[in-house]
């Protein structure tokens, strides 16, 4: 069944091909979501957002794209506002914190049986994304989509709707 079919097929009520649909971007929206906000949890609960939306929005969708394609997109602005709304939650706790109204935000962190071994896998992981988090929206959307989806260059020009040479 090719993309056309599935959209008509789900449009149409087929909650088999809604699953089939799922089951074919599943992999491809959790790396992207993981990829972005770095924590597994998070990325799960975005990727289920994703596919609500893709459910909500399907008869708007006009195949001039590709159907992974408006995916990609879905799910990247889910992820960049998941991102800008919890930096907002982060200050506003902080300024909590420091005027005595909350408790400081303690991490719990799951320990491994080589602690040596799982610091420094945290610290890496850790230096990793700092680096990411620090590159521009528009970079780390493409890098992103280069690095952990493997995307070739003409795909991630046409998710982020940019040139080819802007890439």
């Amino acid at each position: 069944m090719n993309d056309q079919e599935l959209v008509r097929s789900v449009i149409s009520g087929n909650e088999k091909a809604f699953q089939v649909l799922v089951e074919q971007h599943q992999q491809m929206v959790l790396n992207t979501c993981m990829g972005l906000v770095h924590q597994r949890n998070d990325a799960e609960d975005l990727a289920q957002e994703v596919f609500v939306e893709v459910y909500r929005s399907l008869a708007g969708f006009r195949s001039d794209s590709k159907l992974s394609t408006w995916i990609y997109r879905i799910a990247i602005n889910k992820s960049l506002n998941f991102i800008r709304d919890n930096k907002r939650r982060k200050l506003f706790r902080s300024f909590e914190a420091i005027f005595g109204q909350g408790q400081p935000n303690v991490p719990s962190e799951n320990w491994s049986d080589r602690p040596d071994r799982g610091l420094e896998n945290k610290q890496r992981r850790e230096r990793l994304h700092a680096a990411i988090d620090s590159l521009s929206e528009r970079q780390r959307v493409a890098f992103t989509l280069s690095k952990f989806e493997d995307l070739p260059y003409q795909d991630i020009a046409e998710v982020m709707g940019l040139s080819l040479a802007s890439v």
